[in-house]
């Protein structure tokens, strides 16, 4: 009888154990909301039917990765990784087996992600449906499918470390700060590389160009940066997607359904906050206006397809048709964002802010290369805006992609 009640109390006790080990309601909501502000579903989801199950393609400049699964599946997805595991990998881009991850997976930002935030992202994560999906195996150029030339890297670029507060800021600026430079990895995007795929720190958030658009720069520079934008703007902004000065297009679009407008309203002000602190990390270009006859032929353009919505002054109609004086990214160095909508078209994204939809046509097959240089360039260096020239060249590389 005394071993029978021993048995009985040890299966309790180890029953109390494991309700003890697992998650709080509290703690798996915080983990969903990191998970929100780290964009993970973007880049983790290839078929909205199973998310976080990987297998979208990440295109990069040495070639094609494929986001892996990330669901409690055992066999294909992340279920049978330890705490520690699972810690290593977002904070160190080392894999279970010891593999290292490349870049494409944002680990020299995740670095400065706390060991508690990791794993309350992972008890979220634990909480998904298990999807088998077995990842799929890069397909980089030569010789960059070598995962151990990622130890160089590493060696040379990362540098693992937490994100160190400054007391002598607010709380809102060190929290945007967290955000920004770690989970919400906006480096990843808007911060030049070098030809190895690394950070040029020294120019962090100035712009870069990523899939065919153009990352604007997120500093303080005055025409095309955030000087312009008030730390509301940029709350509005990522919050509905839209704001007085600009619409959210291409991934950036993306970026802002799945992460920033599901975000607390006081983290993405504490992103505002942080980013209106920033100065300019590099000069603005010294611009040469385009001249007289090409100024001419984009007028013309912009008089017979644009004038309708944009007006006659570029004035637009903020929050439908976004204005184009004194817009940063019109303005940018590299035109590719403006030559995709023009190209393509836009459609405003919708958002629980800012629901009601917007439309602009593409132009690709009713312009020429020449007149759509000729109406970029018009509407880049009109109403007090400068810009550098934009060829028919550019244009026709812009189709192409």
């Amino acid at each position: 009888m005394r071993m029978i009640l021993a048995v009985v109390a040890l299966c309790s006790a180890i029953a109390s154990v494991a309700r003890a080990a697992e998650p709080s309601p509290e703690l798996i909501a915080y983990g969903k909301a990191l998970v929100e502000a780290g964009d993970c579903a973007s880049c983790h989801t290839a078929d909205p039917a199973k998310p976080f199950a990987g297998g979208k393609r990440i295109d990069t400049p040495f070639g094609g990765i494929y986001a892996p699964n990330l669901t409690p599946d055992r066999d294909t997805g992340i279920g049978a990784w330890t705490d520690a595991d699972f810690t290593r990998a977002v904070r160190t881009g080392v894999a279970p087996d010891g593999s290292n991850y490349y870049p494409a997976f944002p680990y020299p930002y995740f670095t400065k992600v706390t060991k508690d935030d990791t794993l309350a992202i992972r008890a979220y994560l634990g909480t998904l449906a298990p999807v088998a999906s077995r990842n799929k195996p890069p397909e980089l150029r030569w010789p960059f499918g070598y995962r151990g030339l990622m130890r160089i890297w590493n060696a040379m670029y990362f540098k693992p470390a937490l994100f160190e507060p400054d007391q002598s800021q607010s709380a809102a600026w060190n929290r945007g700060g967290y955000l920004v430079t770690g989970l919400g990895h906006c480096g990843a995007c808007h911060t030049p590389k070098n030809y190895f795929g690394a950070d040029k720190t020294a120019q962090a958030l100035s712009g870069n160009e990523v899939g065919g658009w153009y990352a604007p720069r997120l500093d303080g520079a005055a025409r095309t940066g955030l000087k312009s934008w008030s730390a509301e703007d940029i709350t509005e902004y990522l919050q509905s997607g839209r704001n007085a000065k600009s619409h959210a297009g291409g991934l950036m679009a993306e970026v802002v359904v799945n992460s920033t407008a599901k975000m607390s309203d006081a983290d993405v002000r504490a992103i505002a906050v942080y980013l209106k602190s920033l100065p300019a990390s590099r000069r603005e270009t010294i611009v040469t206006p385009p001249d007289d006859a090409e100024m001419k032929a984009g007028q013309a353009v912009y008089a017979k397809l644009c004038i309708a919505c944009h007006e006659a002054d570029g004035s637009g109609a903020p929050r439908i048709y976004p204005p184009l004086p004194g817009n940063a990214l019109l303005q940018s160095v590299n035109p590719s964002s403006s030559l995709r909508i023009i190209l393509d078209g836009a459609h405003t994204v919708t958002t629980p802010r800012a629901p009601n939809t917007g439309e602009m046509p593409g132009y690709a097959k009713q312009l020429s290369d020449e007149e759509i240089a000729a109406v970029t360039n018009y509407i880049r260096n009109s109403w007090g805006n400068a810009a550098p020239l934009v060829t028919a060249a550019q244009v026709a590389k812009a189709r192409k992609e």
